[in-house]
């Protein structure tokens, strides 16, 4: 029970969409399929919540933005302009999605991360912290590496450098390429992860960071 829509048209009358707890759906915005809005969610201008999408939290879906699938868009999340979560995705915490970024698949975009422009995030990948990715130049992974074989994602954070996530762990590349040497001395993993280090840097090298933090939370 609960929830507020502007207009009928907010809400598919004829399928399983709700909208409950203080969750607000104005403007030209549709919540449709076995989609849910609640909490404190906001989903407003010409966006779309569909599938068996969730959005919750504190997040909001404004522009012409899709949540889709199962994705789930929660927190202090945003989500806007011509963007897409579908899949299975993740977009958490402070995260923001806007531009005609795309996430997608398993991926998760979660903490202070932005992602924008044409930038596409999806697989497995994970994105973090302060990342900043504002093109398909600036984040990559790779999947089924390492002693666990699980995913390793780099990516551009606000200060310009490269950040690396895999397991646990999360920090610069500077200290991966430590924290690989003191755990896997000269075996294996740690050439694998060397060769990658390798094309990381390689790949990253003419990458720059142009995006400026007060720019992207002008919601409505």
């Amino acid at each position: 029970m609960g929830g507020w829509i502007e207009s009928e048209e907010n809400l598919n009358q004829d399928g399983d969409a709700w909208v409950t707890g203080n969750a607000r759906v104005t403007g030209n915005a549709r919540v449709y399929g076995n989609a849910r809005v609640y909490g404190d969610a906001w989903v407003t201008g010409d966006a779309w919540v569909t599938g068996n999408a969730r959005v919750y939290g504190d997040a909001w879906v404004t522009g012409d933005a899709w949540v889709t699938g199962n994705a789930r868009v929660t927190g202090n999340a945003r989500v806007t302009g011509d963007a897409w979560v579908t899949g299975n995705a993740r977009v958490t915490g402070n995260a923001r999605v806007y531009g005609n970024a795309r996430v997608y698949g398993d991926a998760w975009v979660t903490g202070d991360a932005w992602v924008t422009g044409n930038a596409r995030v999806y697989g497995d990948a994970r994105v973090t912290g302060n990342a900043r990715v504002e093109s398909n130049k600036h984040v990559f992974w790779a999947t089924s590496v390492g002693s666990e074989g699980g995913t390793l994602t780099a990516y551009t954070i606000k200060t310009g450098e490269i950040e690396v996530t895999r397991g646990c762990f999360r920090g610069t590349i500077g200290e991966f390429e430590e924290a690989v040497s003191n755990r896997h001395d000269s075996n294996r993993y740690a050439e694998e992860y060397l060769v990658l280090i390798k094309f990381i840097k390689l790949r990253f090298r003419e990458v720059t960071v142009t995006i400026v933090d007060d720019t992207t939370d002008n919601e409505g």
